[in-house]
């Protein structure tokens, strides 16, 4: 087989569902009817019918790997089932080459009653594997799985865990052509998905790849071509694979403000960003423009200045950095005040990121007041990049 084959085809790939079970089984017998009698079935939706994926289209190849983002029910998990044949396309054509290996769903394609050992067998059977050359890989599968003491057991007495172990050993070390995964990473261990994507780099020269994950760290590591699916359609399509992970969270932006504790010794009245700019969407900062923020305080009880540590958090809630300066004890009076901090040359990579503020009573003190995601604001910079940080570097030649 060509290594640039074409190894999954889809054009113009069209499913619908029915959301009423009663009229779906109606539509099922008309569309029997009419398919006896020869009449051309009617694509257009009827009641209570709507498209789980609309017209998609792509190519991969050996040594691509797709990433099918998008939120619950944007028809990720619908598209994957047609791409393993567990369900038939409403229009279009779905063409793939070789060995398909697939991880769709969490113990999918277990026998549940079977031990684990016996269900190695059978699926390689399905990829077409003779007994022999199960023989020589079935000490590697228990191995990877790292569930040996376990693998003469009925599957139906294993964690979500250890199925998707087995599931996942199953599928790559088979070495199938085209390999199809769906959400069941995020089911294991840390130690367990180093491991997985360990192996992904090892088969991905010589294997097509289809990923879907709500992990974008997981996508942005492996994926070099990306589709944002929205109500079925593709809202976004291509190789660059930050801007669809960018758009995907445009879509999470509204955080709610949040007072978590407030001891009333002191009120937090005002957070202005004094150096963001604005346009017509979200407030933006300039890549290595300063960060200078305007804390405007009411002092109730205090004796002395609080101490204020600033949260940033990414896209994705990971802790992206905290705002540290040296504290000094200065007595205070009742009333308003104002804090401003400044971070120099702010090196954040392009995205959105919001802050959270905890006052302390002092330096290494108990807090006294917490609100989260008070402030939303962007990074803009002309390189997409899915990396925390985006350091500017100088270099020079030798």
């Amino acid at each position: 087989m060509n290594d640039n084959e074409v190894l999954v085809k889809v054009e113009g790939l069209s499913k619908k569902f029915c959301k009423d079970l009663k009229t779906s089984l109606w539509y099922g017998v008309k569309d029997l009817y009419a398919n006896v009698l020869g009449n051309k079935e009617d694509r257009t939706l009827r009641p209570e019918e709507f498209w789980a994926v609309r017209d998609i289209n792509f190519e991969l190849r050996r040594g691509e790997c797709l990433g099918l983002i998008g939120h619950n029910g944007a028809g990720k998990s619908t598209l994957l089932k047609i791409l393993n044949g567990l369900i038939n396309p409403d229009e279009g054509k779905v063409t793939i080459k070789g060995r398909v290996g697939a991880l769709i769903e969490l113990g999918a394609g277990f026998n549940p009653i079977l031990t684990g050992r016996e269900n190695i067998y059978n699926n390689g059977a399905v990829l077409g594997f003779t007994k022999k050359e199960i023989d020589a890989k079935v000490e590697e599968i228990i191995d990877f799985a790292e569930i040996r003491e376990f693998i003469d057991m009925p599957v139906q007495n294993y964690s979500s865990g250890m199925k998707v172990r087995l599931g996942f050993a199953v599928a790559a070390q088979m070495e199938p052509d085209v390999l199809i995964i769906d959400e069941v990473l995020a089911v294991g261990d840390l130690g367990f998905v180093l491991k997985c994507f360990k192996t992904i780099d090892t088969i991905l020269p010589n294997t097509a790849i289809v990923f879907v994950s709500h992990s974008m760290p997981m996508v942005s590591r492996i994926c070099s071509q990306i589709i944002l699916m929205e109500n079925g359609k593709a809202n976004f399509q291509g190789e660059n694979v930050s801007k669809g992970i960018d758009l995907y969270y445009g879509r999470f932006n509204n955080s709610e403000t949040t007072v978590v504790f407030d001891s009333h010794m002191v009120k937090l009245e005002k957070v202005e960003i004094i150096t963001l700019k604005q346009n017509n969407g979200m407030p933006f900062l300039p890549w290595k423009d300063d960060l200078v923020i305007n804390l405007k305080l009411i002092n109730f009880k205090l004796k002395y200045m609080p101490y204020v540590s600033i949260f940033i958090y990414d896209k994705e809630q990971r802790s992206a950095g905290v705002l540290f300066y040296n504290y000094e004890k200065k007595a205070i009076e009742k009333g308003e005040f104002n804090l401003i901090l400044t971070h120099k040359n702010l090196q954040f990579s392009k995205g959105v990121y919001n802050m959270s503020i905890v006052i302390y009573e002092g330096f290494e003190h108990k807090p006294i007041y917490r609100v989260n995601a008070i402030q939303n604001f962007q990074i803009e910079h002309n390189i997409e990049s899915w990396a925390p940080l985006l350091l500017d570097t100088v270099i020079s030649y030798d």
